[in-house]
């Protein structure tokens, strides 16, 4: 399985064109016609991608997008828009709404299979040697739920710390609000709030270095490569 990616335009041939490729790349589809189908589709299909339209009825691709990207549950959708403009002011406004990628119409399926493939390479965990991940100057050790640091000394972090953490490096450069960590982090059936996950944030600081898990001010958390 390559990815989930909605599929979005009032033109029923470029979405015909858009399967035909990407069934052949094994990616799992689902189609919308419009901005308020893609928004209701979205929120059951839960897209990695979503590759919409710019210019529709109804409810235009920027419309949509902002509705998408206030939900907890896309909030990490990437949306890659499609449109026959290419003025300055339209990418602007694309990318306002939460783009993060803006391809002109006509559409060119091997550049945008190149693009779309580039795009979900950022989904994956880095490569791991023993089970072991590394990445920047620190190296992390699930079977021990240690931490080395680029000084050399070796830190165990408690259980949940260890699993933030290691968490967010799998995933680096993407941003995952609070809501998102408690469900992939904390039991379901554990009674936890908000501030748990910036109580274990503050904790990992301390011990592993400020500079790995940076604060997305109003939104959440990402571990950061820069």
């Amino acid at each position: 399985m390559r990815g989930k990616i909605l599929l979005v335009d009032d033109d029923s041939n470029i979405l015909e064109l858009l399967k035909y490729n990407l069934e052949k790349e094994n990616y799992i589809l689902e189609t919308a016609s419009d901005g308020h189908e893609a928004y209701k589709k979205a929120l059951e299909f839960l897209p990695d991608l979503i590759i919409m339209d710019y210019m529709m009825p109804t409810l235009d691709g920027v419309s949509a997008a902002k509705l998408i990207k206030k939900e907890t549950s896309l909030a990490n959708a990437k949306i890659l828009f499609l449109t026959a403009r290419s003025d300055e002011n339209t990418e602007i406004l694309a990318f306002e709404a939460g783009a993060h990628d803006f391809i002109s119409k006509p559409i060119k399926p091997k550049i945008l299979l190149h693009r779309i493939n580039v795009h979900f390479s950022d989904f994956k965990p880095k490569a791991k040697e023993n089970n072991v991940l590394k990445i920047l100057d620190i190296e992390i050790n699930p079977n021990t739920y240690s931490v080395t640091r680029g000084d050399g000394k070796n830190i165990t972090l408690p259980k949940k710390e260890f699993q933030l953490l290691l968490f967010l490096a799998q995933n680096p450069n993407r941003v995952y609000d609070r809501d998102y960590l408690l469900s992939e982090i904390w039991e379901k059936n554990v009674f936890v709030v908000d501030r748990t996950v910036d109580v274990h944030i503050r904790k990992v600081r301390e011990k592993v270095g400020e500079k790995y898990i940076k604060t997305i001010k109003g939104v959440g958390y990402m571990f950061s490569e820069e």
